[in-house]
């Protein structure tokens, strides 16, 4: 009799662990493209001088951009933006390179803004070098800084373990994505599940340039620990870890030590 409840209950459990398992896989994008779609026709309204750019990809995605322009430039900045928001909010982001006399070329995914196309790990990666290649007729090499954030970390990695720009930014970056989905789902193999594992640690064994990487000790969304991480795993001499105290997932700007550091780098 026993014997026979311990089985009901077992047979229960696996069977609401398969359900659950069943529905983060199927419903893993939710999670992680917190998108917002715009018009087609919708106007950018931003302070600084800058136009529109769309980018058609060889599957017949298009992918839209904002292009700032300095009045003396030092260089390009290639940003990569976090999960959540289009480019209504990350214009306004990334207007402060701006300020530091630095273009800014910052794109949004696939079902972003007004970006579409069907999304896949693959096509994400293969879009972040069709603006790579499109930052490349317009700066020398030497001259682009590649900038991620949150999500976009994975993706800046990716590009600089392809290529050799000037620097590499990272701000609040994970070890991998799956390292963060397991913190958050700790009974699921998230290594295995995640169709989006960008693998920052082991982009960056190919990465040339310098790594600078930004992480507040009280984030809530990424571990400081997975920056750190992530810092330890590339050669010595070769990234710097700036550790912003008390810094959060998103404010990592209202901190002097933030602000200090990326002034320091960009000078």
């Amino acid at each position: 009799m026993i014997l026979k409840r311990l089985l009901i209950i077992g047979s229960s459990l696996l069977f609401v662990y398969i359900l659950g398992a069943i529905f983060l896989y199927a419903l893993q994008e939710k999670f992680i493209f917190l998108d917002g779609e715009l018009p087609a026709d919708h106007l950018y309204a931003f302070d600084s001088k800058h136009e529109e750019i769309n980018l058609t990809t060889p599957d017949g995605a298009n992918l839209n951009a904002i292009h700032f322009r300095a009045d003396s430039a030092k260089g390009l900045i290639l940003y990569f933006h976090g999960n959540r928001g289009n480019l209504t909010r990350w214009g306004k982001v990334v207007e402060r390179f701006v300020k530091l006399d630095y273009d800014v070329l910052v794109m949004d995914y696939r079902g972003y803004g007004k970006s579409r196309g069907e999304r896949s790990m693959e096509l994400l990666l293969k879009d972040a070098e069709l603006f790579y290649s499109h930052a490349l007729s317009q700066y020398p090499e030497n001259e682009i800084t590649l900038y991620g954030r949150s999500l976009g970390t994975g993706i800046a990695s990716w590009l600089a373990g392809g290529h050799n720009p000037k620097r590499l930014i990272l701000e609040t970056p994970y070890y991998s994505l799956a390292s963060v989905a397991q913190r958050f789902y700790p009974i699921y193999p998230s290594n295995w599940a995640l169709r989006y594992n960008f693998q920052s640690f082991k982009y960056l064994k190919t990465a040339k340039c310098s790594v600078h990487i930004f992480h507040g000790t009280e984030d809530e969304v990424v571990p400081y620990k997975s920056g750190k991480r992530l810092h330890e795993s590339i050669p010595n001499g070769q990234s710097q870890l700036i550790t912003v105290e008390g810094g959060q997932h998103k404010n990592l700007v209202d901190f002097e030590a933030f602000r200090s550091a990326i002034q320091e780098i960009l000078k």
